[in-house]
């Protein structure tokens, strides 16, 4: 596959793109029973409650409220905050590598990520891949999370690019279509070989 855009600055999604994150790796360790887990992440620690943490809501009071509605499994709750780091089980080694050879090559790189602005600040010195970014725009720090397009919008402005000259890349499906929505040029991330043809596709490679 080849096409004409004319794509000049790579926009990454962080989790699941460049980092393997997971909440599994963490309860995987508190739970020992798989489908009490299931249902834990199912109906407590919710999608829905993680983007509200991703979107600002401060870890203290999520976990706070969170834990008053399900006293039961208020240490589970709490160990969210406390041990975060383990949802992370590292880089996704290929993802990387072609993160640092647009790096070489000089290409425009930044990142949007939906992430906690709590989480982010501990994660951020973790991870020696974050030097190649020329900006990195977080949720947490605007209140905005996405597939809202106004993030991407922000992202636009922020930064000074041009949706057209931009290849963002997602393993969420609504993201990737949210920024087709306001003009970039956006595919899914499956694995870094999908991932690395499609780069070359864009011509950015």
């Amino acid at each position: 596959m080849t096409t004409d855009a004319k794509v000049s600055t790579v926009v990454f999604d962080i989790g699941n793109v460049l980092l393997d994150w997971s909440p599994r790796y963490l309860y995987a360790k508190i739970f020992d029973d798989p489908a009490e887990m299931d249902w834990f992440l199912a109906e407590v620690c919710t999608h829905a409650w993680l983007l509200e943490l991703d979107r600002g809501l401060p870890f203290r009071d999520g976990v706070a409220a969170l834990s008053a509605r399900f006293p039961k499994y208020a240490p589970a709750i709490e160990a969210f905050d406390a041990r975060w780091q383990e949802t992370l089980k590292g880089v996704i080694p290929g993802s990387v590598r072609l993160l640092e050879t647009l790096a070489q090559k000089g290409e425009p790189i930044y990142a949007l990520t939906n992430f906690s602005s709590e989480k982010y600040v501990e994660t951020r010195p973790r991870y020696d891949f974050f030097d190649h970014f020329q900006g990195v725009l977080v949720s947490g720090d605007e209140g905005l999370v996405k597939p809202d397009p106004a993030i991407y919008r922000l992202l636009l402005e922020r930064f000074g690019l041009e949706a057209e000259k931009c290849l963002f890349i997602d393993d969420n499906p609504a993201n990737v279509a949210a920024a087709q929505s306001v003009g970039l040029h956006a595919v899914r991330f499956e694995n870094p070989e999908r991932l690395e043809a499609d780069l070359r596709a864009y011509g950015v490679l």
